[in-house]
């Protein structure tokens, strides 16, 4: 068995479009949030808006926990634990280049994003952008007292929502 994959991820909302990356993973090209791992000594909070401006050139501010999803990736069994915040868009660097990997950055709707499901990196995209939409947040205190979150992936998981 894997090791559970333990991710940050942004949806970043402007005027009704979410930013996304556009990447070559798992030998295709897929839509994913900004996001990645959290480095040592980094809380969850900060990684979002480090990765976030990796991935896409884009300056963000860190809001509300959305929150902890859990997908089981069907063909290997991986799982994928992925902390999920709001985050405001404050600007871009056009030119600023992005992470190995990522191909270009994106905005889409939340239809654009149903209408393509099968682009999408994982259900949990979709999932994390309609809980957002409706309005669905966690308390700040869900992660408290689990850091580094890194050493209490178990603890972790026994908050996350199956996607």
């Amino acid at each position: 068995m894997y090791p559970t994959d333990l991710t940050v991820s942004a949806v970043v909302d402007l005027d009704g479009r979410f930013l996304l990356v556009e990447e070559k993973a798992m030998g295709r090209k897929v839509l994913s949030q900004p996001g990645g791992h959290i480095e040592s000594g980094e809380s969850p909070e900060d990684a979002v808006v480090r990765e976030t401006m990796e991935e896409t050139g884009c300056e963000v501010e860190c809001g509300e926990l959305i929150g902890v999803y859990l997908w089981i990736h069907p063909q290997t069994r991986q799982q994928f634990l992925r902390i999920v915040y709001s985050a405001k868009f404050i600007s871009c660097d056009e030119d600023r280049p992005l992470d190995e990997g990522i191909i270009a950055r994106r905005w889409a709707t939340l239809a654009d994003l149903e209408s393509r499901q099968p682009m999408l990196r994982s259900p949990a995209v979709l999932r994390c952008v309609r809980d957002y939409a409706a309005g669905k947040r966690q308390s700040d205190t869900l992660l408290a007292g689990m850091l580094p979150l890194q050493h209490n992936v178990h603890r972790v998981l026994a908050t996350a929502d199956l996607v």
